[in-house]
């Protein structure tokens, strides 16, 4: 009469096998992870001007980077282009087009007040 304990069902135990979560993969090659360094502001610019310095159209030097005429077009025209295709500006025109990073606020507590700057104060400059 099959009345002995019953086993496991296998869709049981292959959930249990997955009960972690996979750890999320870094990229090797990935310079925005490993590095304090982003991409210029004015990095179309630096493209333009550099490409007009060495007399090359966007043709041409797609040609030297192995890479289309609308990767060139869409990073002269402000699009951020992939990692690996920074690199390649870089390498063939010889320019930099990471830059070290800049603090993008400052603030200034008033020295005014002799009692320093109190939690409470931190709280009223957040909101």
């Amino acid at each position: 009469m099959n009345l002995g304990p019953k086993a496991e069902a296998p869709g049981i135990q292959r959930s249990r096998s997955f009960a972690t979560a996979p750890k999320p993969r870094k990229k090797k090659n990935d310079i925005m992870s490993r590095s304090s360094k982003e991409l210029a502001d004015d990095f179309h610019k630096r493209i333009a001007r550099a490409r007009g310095a060495k007399q090359w159209n966007q043709q041409q030097l797609a040609k030297k980077m192995a890479e289309t005429v609308n990767i060139i077009k869409s990073a002269e025209a402000g699009k951020r282009p992939t990692d690996s295709v920074i690199r390649k500006f870089e390498q063939v025109l010889g320019i930099e087009l990471m830059v070290e990073r800049e603090a993008s606020e400052t603030r200034f507590i008033n020295a005014g007040s002799s009692r320093g700057m109190t939690f409470g104060d931190y709280f009223n400059d957040l909101g």
